[in-house]
């Protein structure tokens, strides 16, 4: 059974080129455009991995990742946070917030699709 992810981004073009390489890559996508569209798909159906933007229309990325992180029934979704904020404090708070890699937009496909699969591997063992 095909890994799945949930690719959150608000940003229509982002959305549907992440959407595009990780079916591509094999994997089972589901989008959502929002941090609300978020928390209801998951209560749907938990994902392996969420790709979350982090500036996006309340509730942020952040306070999604925090919230995810909070729930037990997602305590095992890997999220790897994509942002165009690369300061040194936002990573750090992305991270503390729970989030298992922070990757800085513009980002290289092939980098992304590598940590991707890194986190994911490393899930499964």
């Amino acid at each position: 059974m095909a890994q799945s992810v949930l690719v959150v981004d608000d940003e229509p073009s982002i959305l549907l080129a992440l959407e595009f390489m990780m079916k591509n890559a094999g994997f089972e996508v589901r989008t959502a455009r929002d941090g609300e569209e978020a928390l209801k798909a998951l209560a749907e159906k938990k994902p392996d991995l969420m790709l979350l933007d982090v500036m996006m229309p309340p509730p942020d990325g952040y306070d999604v990742c925090q919230r995810v992180r909070a729930d037990a029934r997602w305590k095992d979704t890997k999220i790897i946070m994509l942002t165009a904020r690369g300061r040194d404090v936002e990573r750090e708070k992305g991270l503390a917030m729970g989030a298992d890699d922070y990757i800085t937009k513009p980002f290289s496909t092939r980098e992304l699709m590598a940590k991707v699969r890194e986190i994911l591997k490393a899930g499964a063992n």
